[in-house]
């Protein structure tokens, strides 16, 4: 089965033809970030505006990346939440419409499950059930324990800021460039141990997260002007690394998971990456930085394997902005 995918839920429009759930044949990003580093993030308006100009080239491009026309696709899927509003509309109704135009079978797919799916993009075997899932992104952070295909409970996530948003946050506290988080992890690699000292919120009791407290942290040691960038940056970075991956690697032990799987944007830090696979107890999987990020082989990869228990998405669905695991 090929599907085309189509995913918009902030800055990236992306399309990508992906077959039978795990083989991406084409993979095709625009990125916005060049428009919205003069603002200092993401500006919705902006963003959907310009979701609008990308959709349809981005798509072709998809189709002729794969060698393929529309009259080789066998169902349309498209990313229906969480994420901006507009932005939203732009891709979850290109999609819908291609499909609708071509009778084809159309899904819409939620975000955060495209995120975990992008494991499955990984050559080799497929990842193994149980599973722990570690959603870290700009916008998210959760831990999933993923018992099936499509079966999910989240048993915790941050209470305040994202570690991505945290990691955007304090890059902007630096002078970094936007997005932060990149630039912090880079110049966290001409950092090291010193005399700044920043908290860790463990939560205890919970496998929740709270990072405004280290971004407030990061806040007045910025303000102290005795630290060097680089070492506020390896600082800040060792406290989120250390955190998610202590709580991470404790609930796999805890659950008897036979692999964890890592998905999302901040799933591409390498210090990350390093102590996740230092620290877990069952294999580690995470994608390559290429499908961290927002890109729609991902959303193609959830789709297949929807498509093909038979799931459908009606017509009149709509989009959702908002982070819940129910709607999955």
């Amino acid at each position: 089965m090929k599907v085309l995918a189509i995913e918009s839920s902030c800055d990236e429009t992306a399309a990508a033809v992906i077959e039978d759930g795990r083989t991406p044949l084409s993979s095709v990003v625009a990125s916005q970030v060049d428009l919205h580093a003069k603002y200092g993030g993401v500006v919705p308006e902006v963003a959907s505006r310009q979701h609008l100009r990308n959709i349809v080239p981005v798509v072709r491009e998809a189709l002729e990346s794969a060698g393929l026309t529309l009259d080789d696709v066998d169902a349309v899927a498209g990313t229906k939440g969480p994420g901006l509003a507009g932005s939203l509309l732009v891709g979850y109704n290109a999609a819908k419409a291609i499909a609708f135009g071509r009778e084809l079978p159309f899904i819409g797919i939620n975000h955060l499950e495209g995120h975990i799916y992008a494991n499955w993009l990984v050559e080799g075997p497929e990842p193994e059930f149980p599973a722990l899932c570690l959603v870290v992104s700009g916008g998210h952070t959760d831990l999933v324990f993923m018992r099936s295909h499509g079966q999910y409970e989240r048993l915790g996530g941050t209470r305040d800021d994202a570690a991505g948003e945290a990691f955007d946050k304090v890059g902007r506290l630096l002078g970094l460039p936007f997005p932060g988080g990149p630039h912090v992890a880079k110049a966290a690699l001409e950092g090291g141990p010193s005399d700044v000292s920043l908290p860790r919120a463990w939560m205890h009791g919970t496998y929740d997260f709270s990072f405004s407290g280290l971004k407030t942290a990061a806040l007045h040691a910025v303000r102290e002007e005795k630290h060097t960038v680089p070492n506020l940056a390896w600082e800040f970075q060792e406290a989120v690394v250390d955190v998610l991956a202590g709580k991470t690697s404790r609930l796999a032990r805890e659950l008897g998971a036979r692999n964890v799987l890592v998905a999302g944007g901040v799933a591409a830090n390498q210090r990350l990456r390093e102590e996740l696979h230092r620290r877990c107890p069952v294999p580690v999987r995470i994608p390559p930085p290429k499908f961290c990020t927002d890109n729609a082989a991902m959303i193609g990869a959830v789709a297949g394997f929807r498509l093909d228990l038979g799931e459908r998405s009606p017509w009149d669905q709509d989009v959702f902005t908002t982070n819940n695991w129910a709607r999955v």
